[in-house]
């Protein structure tokens, strides 16, 4: 077991191990909490309940309580129905609450912890790869809307995050290629070494029992010190979204039915072939794109026929300013720049070259 820091305004630390409920539950304990609501999935009762038990040996009064998977969690009716219950077990900003489970629910459970009593203690619990890498660690938090993905949220830092490596043996493997992406993300934007893993052994990058347990250390690490310089996405953060503007269309065009990490990996080809028209990456930094995504499984193209759809998508997108549609973008491995002044022709061309 060992811990990364991630410093800012409220700095906290990840603890990376495994058999990790027994120190959340003790760390519930020493900030106070005289309650805990476990917010998880509906697969992940057994382990709520045993948090549960958990917490009850230690004088907590718990409450596991079950939400929709996926992002039918992030809904407002589901969001009432927390603060219901945190009304009804009479919640005060001396408790907490235990977001167990993917990245759906680590926002939900970040959200809800945002706004009750304007903030109470949220511990992150992730079970899936892209939860561990992604969504519980930075504080970011929300819901959403028929508007689009996380317009609704809020910035609330984790108390803690415990990654238990131990999940990573229950997740089925199209879980772990999916969750691959947001570490890809990380190397080409500011961890070479990560590429390199990809590169040389990706087969050993997919294994709990290979290379993946480091590379999950070396994506939160990034993560750590990103957000740790720029809670707000002010400027360095903004880097995170490698892939996202493109790859956030996806997912609202497919009604949330791709699994985030394959959006993302379409959304990294798309940006890649933008940045290579414009002369910022060459053309064996785009197959080296193609190359690590496809080795894991993850997809380099999408159907065509649907431009207008996600161009409108895109200008929905939270990251935009002053009308114009956000990118970042590559100029080397570990090296970017953001790219606003693109036309509709350029994205149409870059679009185009998503084909099989």
């Amino acid at each position: 077991m060992h811990t990364i820091a991630v410093n800012g305004p409220s700095p906290y630390e990840v603890t990376l191990g495994g058999g990790l409920s027994t120190a959340m539950i003790k760390r519930a304990a020493a900030i106070g909490a005289a309650k805990v609501a476990i917010i998880h999935q509906p697969p992940l009762a057994q382990a709520a309940h045993a948090l549960v038990d958990q917490a009850r040996t230690q004088g907590i009064e718990a409450t596991a309580v079950a939400v929709p998977d996926a992002e039918a969690a992030k809904q407002l009716d589901v969001l009432a129905h927390l603060w219901d219950i945190f009304g009804e077990a009479g919640f005060s900003r001396r408790d907490a609450v235990i977001g167990l489970g993917g990245g759906a629910v680590t926002d939900l459970a970040g959200f809800a912890a945002a706004t009750w009593m304007r903030g109470i203690p949220v511990i992150q619990a992730p079970t899936t790869l892209l939860a561990m890498v992604d969504a519980a660690v930075g504080g970011k938090t929300g819901i959403n809307t028929t508007s689009g993905k996380n317009l609704v949220g809020a910035f609330h830092e984790p108390d803690s995050v415990f990654v238990d490596l131990d999940h990573l043996r229950t997740l089925p493997a199209e879980e772990i290629v999916a969750g691959s992406a947001e570490i890809i993300k990380t190397g080409f934007i500011h961890d070479p070494q990560i590429i390199e893993h990809y590169l040389k052994d990706p087969a050993a990058c997919l294994e709990p029992d290979g290379l993946l347990p480091e590379l999950i250390e070396r994506s939160i690490a990034v993560k750590a010190h990103v957000v740790g310089q720029d809670l707000k996405e002010s400027g360095l953060r903004e880097t995170l979204n490698y892939g996202h503007t493109f790859g956030h269309a996806v997912e609202r065009r497919e009604n949330y039915s791709w699994r985030h990490g394959r959006a993302v990996a379409v959304g990294m080809m798309f940006i890649a072939h933008l940045s290579h028209a414009r002369g910022l990456i060459d053309a064996n930094l785009v197959a080296t794109h193609r190359d690590i995504l496809t080795r894991i499984g993850l997809p380099t193209t999408y159907e065509q026929g649907h431009f207008e759809e996600l161009l409108d998508a895109m200008r929905h997108d939270k990251k935009n300013r002053g009308g114009h549609i956000r990118f970042v973008a590559l100029t080397g491995i570990g090296e970017t720049t953001r790219l606003e002044d693109t036309t509709d022709e350029e994205l149409r061309a870059a679009y185009a070259q998503l084909t099989a």
